[in-house]
């Protein structure tokens, strides 16, 4: 019998994935995903205020999803490190994968 996940380690993966359960936070992440963004650029390229990009990205922030950079009075975000960008891309390879199957049925 395998060791079971620590329920601090349960309660994470969960928040994690509630997290990235939302819509407006998967574009932000595909946004930065490709390139280090500011704030407006981010909102610029998801369609939302500027104001709305700041609430999700102190939401994301938290649960260490992106990290922000500052340059002088800018702040540009990125994905955290290569354990979200690979969650990211694993993800959007099984939803892609998925819909695929489903075309082919």
């Amino acid at each position: 019998m395998t060791a079971r996940l620590p329920e601090e380690s349960v309660q994470a993966l969960a928040d994690t994935f509630k997290v990235l359960g939302d819509g407006t936070r998967v574009r932000i992440l595909d946004a930065i995903s490709r390139s280090e963004l500011c704030v407006s650029d981010i909102a610029r390229a998801v369609g939302l205020s500027e104001s709305a990009v700041s609430h999700q990205l102190r939401l994301l922030r938290g649960m260490r999803l992106v990290r922000p950079r500052r340059d002088g009075r800018m702040v540009f975000y990125t994905l955290d490190d290569h354990h979200i960008v690979k969650l990211f891309e694993q993800g959007l390879q099984h939803v892609e994968e998925a819909a695929l199957n489903r075309g082919r049925a």
